[in-house]
């Protein structure tokens, strides 16, 4: 199975075939799982946010529990500060999926119960990082993800 180059560094990933199925090693869950294309891109930004963000493996959370309105969700990645406090959700989407308000509307979903300082979507092609400013009840976009 071939997957699209992504508008990301070349990450090294672990790759093998199980009965047919292509999997990816997790460096976050150390485990192996299915290549979706949408595992393709998480993979692939995970191993951006550490290798030029500088975002330690060990904060960050993949797949990521979240209560919200008595549902129950899953973050795709969560970045962590040093004190184990939430500071960035990132939502990813297969390379092939636009990028819409309804994401957005995903990702604020998450973040009405962690309260990140940034929320960031990407579908491996384009990102969109938007800064919270909880004082003022808005959010804005900003050109960069934010280092470590």
């Amino acid at each position: 199975m071939a997957f699209p180059q992504l508008n990301l560094p070349i990450a090294d990933l672990k790759i093998k075939l199980v009965k047919g199925t292509t999997q990816v090693f997790d460096v976050v869950r150390k485990k192996y799982f299915q290549l979706t294309d949408e595992e393709w891109v998480r993979q692939n930004f995970l191993h951006y946010l550490n290798s030029e963000k500088k975002y330690p493996f060990g904060l960050m959370g993949v797949e990521k529990m979240i209560k919200y309105n008595n549902k129950r969700t899953r973050a795709d990645i969560v970045l962590y500060n040093k004190d184990g406090s939430p500071r960035v959700i990132v939502e990813c989407k297969a390379p092939h999926v636009e990028i819409t308000q309804d994401t957005f509307n995903q990702i604020a979903r998450y973040n009405f119960m962690l309260r990140v300082d940034f929320l960031i979507l990407t579908n491996g092609m384009k990102y969109y990082c938007c800064k919270m400013d909880y004082e003022n009840n808005t959010s804005s976009y900003v050109k960069e993800v934010p280092h470590f």
